[in-house]
């Protein structure tokens, strides 16, 4: 494997979860959002990640990298909350609320953050040691 493939690595690591914080950022921004049926109401939405790892027996180029497969939306009921004078109410009088549960999103911003924190350090130290070996060479 080639030195420069841990910059791919890397990358699609940062790429992952910098997707992550911003639908971190959406759920959260949106927790408070009243509507007046449950199919107009936002739903948390996360994101689907795959490790991929090549064969490296097989392969000079072989590498790693993370997919992102795609964003899923919660499937949790909204929150329905009795707010007769609302002007968001149904006929019955309810609102509903997005199934965001904000102390989780935190926990998911935290991470998120860390782990593109931990990319950052894998390339700065890749980019080092590939300066080191240059400089080896004078």
């Amino acid at each position: 494997m080639s030195s420069l493939n841990i910059f791919n690595i890397a990358g699609s690591g940062m790429n992952a979860q910098s997707l992550r914080l911003n639908l971190v950022a959406s759920n959260i921004s949106n927790a408070s959002s009243v509507s007046s049926s449950e199919e107009d109401t936002y739903k948390s939405r996360q994101p689907v990640f795959s490790a991929e790892l090549k064969n490296i027996l097989n392969q000079k180029d072989a590498a790693s990298k993370v997919n992102v497969l795609g964003v899923l939306e919660s499937e949790a009921p909204a929150i329905m909350e009795y707010a007769p004078n609302h002007p968001k109410a149904d006929k019955d009088g309810y609102i509903f609320k997005p199934n965001v549960n904000t102390v989780e999103e935190m926990a998911n911003m935290m991470s998120a953050s860390r782990s593109y924190q931990n990319n950052v350090e894998v390339l700065n130290t890749a980019k080092q040691l590939i300066l080191q070996t240059l400089k080896m060479g004078q």
